[in-house]
C-alpha cells in the first residue's frame, strides 16, 4: 500500500504491513559449541540413548533385588563398576559389585544399595537395608532415545538447549543466518561519544543503542555512520547497504526542511508503504524496500528510536530469523495511577512494573513522558498501551503492557 503523506495508519496496520515486508533469511550450519543464542532452521533428533545402559544413580553397591530382600544379608564383593570402566562379568546369587554414581549396572544386577546402609569387611559386605527392584538405577533411555526430536525449528538456542544437542551427540545443527542490519544516523547536529561537543550538537546515542537492541534480537548490526543532511551526503552512504538484509535509517523522518529521508531515498528507488502511524511517541515512522532491501525509518527523537524499535524492528527481525511466535495478546496489569483521556493516537507509556500488596503485577506509568527523556526510558520495565479515544482511567484498572526486554 502506498499511504498518502496527510494520512497515518494504526499501529496493527503499520505493524502488519512490516511483517509482510520481511521473510525468513536461508539457514547455515554451525558447530554445538557456536549455536548459543541462534534459532534453529530445522529439527534436532538425537544421534544416541541416554543413557545409554542402565547406570547407576547413587554410590553404593548392585545387587539383585532378591538377595536383600530380608536383611541383614551378607554378599560377595566381586568387582568394581566405575563411570568410564564398568564391570564385564555377570552378578550371581550371593555376589555384589562396588558401584559408583553413573556407573553401568552389571548383568545380573537389578538394584543399589547405598554405601551407608552397608557395613564392609574385606570381601564380605552386609546390607542393612534392602532394596527393591529399580532402587536407585537409570534405565537405558530414562532422558531421550536415539531418534527422538527434542528441539524444534524456530526455537533460540538457550544455553540448557546447548547442552541438550551435546548430550544428544549433534556435532552440528543447521540455524537461521543472522540479519545484517544497515544503522544510518542522519543529522547535521550529531557527533559521535567522546568527540568535542558544542552547543548546538548533541551525541549519536540512537545508533550505538540500535546496534545493541539488533544484536540482542539475534542480529547483526552494521553502523554506517552519520549521514549529513544534504541529498549527496545521504546517497554516499547508500553504498553501504549493498549486501544488507535491512536499512534503519535514525532521524530525518518527520516534515520539517532538513528531514530528507523521504525525498532523498524516494529519488533514489524507494518504495514507501507508509510514513506516518497515530501512535506516541513514534508518529513519523517510515517503512519501505530500496534496491529490495527493507527500509525502517525510526524518528530521531531517542525514545521514539526506542519504543518503534521494541514494535516494529523486534518483530521483523524475529520473522527474518524464523523464530516461532505465540501471537498470544499482550500481557495485562493493574495500572498504578489515574491516566487522562488519550486523543487519536495510540500512546506508550513508559512504566515501571513492580508487585502490589495483592500480589498481582502493578505498571506505574513515569510523570514525565517525554520522547527525548532517555534515562526514564532506561529505567522502563514495559510499555502501558493506550487505545485512540481511550477515556480517563483510574488506578487499579487492569491496563495493556508491552514488556520491554531487559537483554535488549
Amino acid at each position: 500500500m502506498n499511504q498518502p503523506v496527510d494520512d497515518m495508519i494504526s499501529v496493527a496496520e503499520a505493524q502488519a504491513a512490516v511483517l509482510a515486508g520481511v521473510k525468513a533469511l536461508n539457514a547455515e550450519d554451525v558447530s554445538v559449541a557456536e549455536c548459543f543464542g541462534r534459532v534453529l532452521a530445522e529439527d534436532v533428533a538425537s544421534r544416541m540413548t541416554q543413557p545409554p545402559v542402565a547406570v547407576s544413580s547413587m554410590d553404593g553397591y548392585a545387587v539383585r533385588s532378591e538377595d536383600v530382600a530380608s536383611v541383614p544379608a551378607t554378599l560377595t564383593l566381586i568387582g568394581e563398576s566405575a563411570a568410564g570402566g564398568g564391570f564385564e562379568g555377570t552378578l550371581e546369587a550371593g555376589q555384589t559389585v562396588r558401584i559408583f554414581t553413573g556407573a553401568p549396572v552389571p548383568d545380573g544386577a537389578d538394584a543399589i544399595v547405598i554405601q551407608e546402609d552397608t557395613d564392609v569387611d574385606g570381601a564380605s559386605i552386609t546390607m542393612k537395608e534392602s532394596s527393591t527392584k529399580g532402587r536407585y538405577v537409570r534405565p537405558a533411555g530414562l532422558d531421550f532415545s536415539a531418534g527422538d526430536t527434542l528441539l524444534k525449528s524456530g526455537k533460540r538456542l538457550n544455553s540448557r538447549d546447548v547442552a541438550l544437542i551435546a548430550g544428544m551427540n549433534v556435532p552440528w545443527v543447521s540455524v537461521t543466518r543472522r540479519p545484517r542490519v544497515a544503522i544510518l544516523s542522519t543529522g547535521n547536529e550529531l557527533v559521535l561519544p567522546g568527540e568535542p561537543l558544542d552547543r548546538n550538537q548533541i551525541i549519536s546515542s540512537n545508533s550505538i543503542g540500535l546496534a545493541a537492541f539488533v544484536t540482542a534480537a539475534g542480529g547483526q548490526p552494521v553502523n554506517l555512520g552519520i549521514a549529513r543532511d544534504d541529498a549527496a551526503s545521504l546517497i554516499s552512504k547508500l553504498e553501504g547497504i549493498r549486501s544488507m538484509d535491512m536499512l534503519i535509517t535514525i532521524g530525518g523522518a518527520s516534515v520539517g526542511d532538513y528531514d530528507l529521508v523521504k525525498q532523498v531515498l524516494g529519488g533514489e528507488g524507494m518504495n514507501i508503504t507508509f510514513s506516518r502511524v497515530a501512535m506516541r511517541p513514534g508518529k513519523p515512522l517510515i517503512f519501505g524496500e530500496i534496491h529490495g532491501t527493507p527500509m525502517l525509518g525510526l524518528p530521531g527523537n531517542p525514545v521514539s528510536a526506542g519504543v518503534t524499535a521494541a514494535l516494529y524492528l523486534k518483530p521483523a527481525l524475529e520473522q527474518m530469523l524464523g523464530l516461532q511466535r505465540s501471537g498470544a495478546a499482550n500481557e495485562t496489569a493493574v495500572l498504578g495511577c489515574d491516566l487522562a483521556a488519550n486523543d487519536r493516537r495510540q500512546d506508550y507509556l513508559r512504566s515501571e512494573l513492580s508487585l502490589n500488596i495483592d500480589g498481582e503485577l502493578t505498571a506505574t506509568p513515569f510523570p514525565k513522558q517525554d520522547s527525548s527523556m532517555l534515562a526514564v526510558f532506561s529505567r522502563a520495565d514495559c510499555l502501558v498501551m493506550r487505545p485512540p479515544f481511550a477515556e480517563a482511567i483510574a488506578a487499579g484498572a487492569r491496563v495493556e503492557i508491552v514488556r520491554l526486554d531487559p537483554s535488549a
